[in-house]
């Protein structure tokens, strides 16, 4: 009996220790379920209503000016609708490249075009300190080219007759200051060193006198005939020379802080495809185009070859200053939009998202990536507008399922069971009607 009773008793003992640690074990109804629900309700982020790839970590509004809305815990998993997934075989298909997001410098590189000019600097115009008529024209027309010493047209001018005449008469007075003074005024008026070493041994006027070239080029502007009647105001014509040209570009506003002078830049031309003349940078002009919003500036190229002809067309790259240190990727995994720029992200195993990110500068066919991506990352380089297109019908869709309460009725079966009652007493009380009467 008192064996009995002391099993009983140790009976009891492990069944309260049992209730007592599953007590301290297991967790209070209900605590979980609040601990769950509270998780679900923290707010991870705010969307855009119209466009999930819009995100930010407060509330406010969006670049459509509609309210930020909510997304918790429980709705992030199924809130990355942006994330399309594609059957390897089909990417194959499509010819979808890809390349990894870089670290490095880049150079604020210029992409303009202009054409190409004498250069200023060179250009030698003929102008006769006296009035009188060309008689023999050695240039017939603009474009031609002339050597130094060459014979350019032959004047008649009774002034310079006058002159030389004076200037023997007083060569043969022996008078020696009135010799110096001849010989002064046959310099001012333009008469050469040798056309008065001539008149010192000939003791003879030339009625006519000769104007020579001082320089070697090519006549840019010719602006009289034979027969014309000149005065000093007259601009006869202008040579220049075409070892050394001008290129005259146009540069953007934004871009006009990117070149300084001395800077290096290249020329191509149409008719010599991938062939690169370097020049520099010469000169800046001090004011915009008030048209056009364009800065005009100056480039010098040697050109003694003299390929570069005035009023070529040509396309021009200027190396202005550098960056530090930069993520860029190639300029055409760049998708543009209205307010968001985007890049499609390779996620590996045919999954790809497309990714919101901030510009910088472009170079070349490189473009600086300010936020969004990092270093390594896979960017899309051909067929990511198929594919962002994709993501952007994926992402409206599920949001119009979401917002349609007929799509998906949580009580269907409750509700055709209702449906299903409703005919049969319908039934039921049409064959009521249709009984005869007793």
């Amino acid at each position: 009996m008192k064996k009995t009773a002391f099993v009983g008793v140790l009976l009891i003992a492990a069944i309260s220790v049992g209730i007592g640690v599953g007590r301290w074990w297991l967790p209070v109804p209900g605590s979980g379920d609040n601990d769950s629900a509270a998780a679900e309700q923290s707010v991870l982020y705010w969307k855009a209503p119209m466009d999930p790839n819009f995100r930010s970590d407060k509330p406010g509004k969006s670049p459509m000016g509609m309210d930020l809305v909510p997304v918790y815990a429980n709705e992030a998993a199924a809130d990355d609708l942006s994330i399309v997934s594609i059957d390897p075989t089909i990417v194959n298909n499509l010819g979808v490249r890809t390349a990894s997001a870089e670290r490095g410098i880049l150079s604020r590189r210029v992409e303009t075009v202009g054409y190409v000019g004498y250069d200023e600097d060179t250009l030698h115009n003929i102008h006769t300190r006296v009035d009188g008529w060309i008689e023999k024209l050695s240039i017939k027309a603009a474009g031609d080219p002339v050597m130094r010493g060459q014979s350019l047209f032959e004047l008649y001018s009774p002034t310079l007759v006058n002159a030389e005449e004076e200037y023997l008469a007083a060569l043969n007075s022996r008078n020696t200051a009135l010799h110096k003074a001849s010989w002064d005024r046959l310099i001012a008026l333009g008469v050469t060193s040798r056309e008065i070493e001539r008149l010192d041994t000939e003791r003879t006027v030339n009625q006519r006198v000769l104007i020579f070239s001082q320089t070697d080029g090519y006549v840019a502007r010719l602006g009289v005939r034979e027969g014309s009647y000149i005065t000093p105001a007259t601009d006869v014509m202008s040579i220049a020379e075409l070892d050394r040209v001008w290129i005259l570009v146009e540069v953007f506003e934004r871009q006009a802080a990117w070149v300084k002078i001395g800077q290096r830049a290249e020329v191509e031309l149409d008719y010599l495809p991938g062939e690169r003349r370097r020049g520099t940078v010469d000169y800046i002009y001090p004011e915009l185009d008030p048209i056009t919003r364009t800065l005009k500036i100056r480039l010098r190229f040697d050109n003694q070859d003299e390929i570069l002809r005035p009023n070529m067309f040509a396309r021009v790259t200027i190396y202005g200053t550098e960056t530090p240190p930069v993520v860029h990727v190639p300029r055409e995994a760049l998708i543009r939009g209205g307010a968001v720029n985007r890049v499609v992200l390779a996620l590996g195993d045919g999954k790809f998202r497309a990714q919101p990110v901030k510009l910088g500068i472009e170079s070349g066919d490189r473009i600086e990536i300010r936020s969004g991506v990092a270093v390594g990352d896979l960017v899309v380089t051909s067929g990511q507008f198929l594919i962002d297109s994709e993501s952007n019908i994926e992402s409206a869709l599920t949001r119009m399922e979401d917002n349609n309460p007929d799509t998906n009725p949580p009580d269907t079966q409750t509700k055709a069971e209702h449906a299903g009652h409703t005919m049969s007493a319908q039934d039921e009380l049409m064959d009521h009607d249709m009984e005869p009467s007793q």
